[in-house]
């Protein structure tokens, strides 16, 4: 099993959907916590949830970015997703729904016959 910090190699869509679910859901939950904690002057609790935040944004970039290999796109293409939200989240949602390169690629074999979620 691939690490899900490593942006090598290609992730299938059902992976990338289960994990872009996760994240995306941390990232919300993070956002709306760090809101409240800079509502209430809670300095703490906003500088982690903020940290969360960034953390929960770094690990859905990493998956875009092996979901762009197994479409046969390179990594650069992951840096429109750094747009705000709620315009990153088709893109996030056009990487879930595009079907990816049938056997292997430049990026290495097909997830399809080697991930299991």
């Amino acid at each position: 099993m691939k690490s899900i910090l490593n942006t090598e190699g290609r992730i299938s869509r059902r992976k990338y959907l289960s994990l872009f679910i996760f994240f995306y859901f941390v990232n919300l939950i993070c956002l709306a916590k760090a809101f409240e904690a800079y509502q209430l002057e809670a300095w703490i609790s906003f500088y982690a949830f903020g940290t969360l935040l960034i953390a929960s944004i770094v690990l859905l970039l990493v998956q875009a970015i092996r979901r762009l290999h197994d479409i046969g796109l390179d990594w650069k293409y992951s840096l429109y997703l750094l747009i705000p939200p709620p315009i990153n989240f088709f893109g996030f949602v056009w990487l879930a729904w595009e079907k990816g390169e049938k056997g292997p690629n430049q990026y290495g074999p097909d997830p399809r016959k080697t991930d299991v979620v």
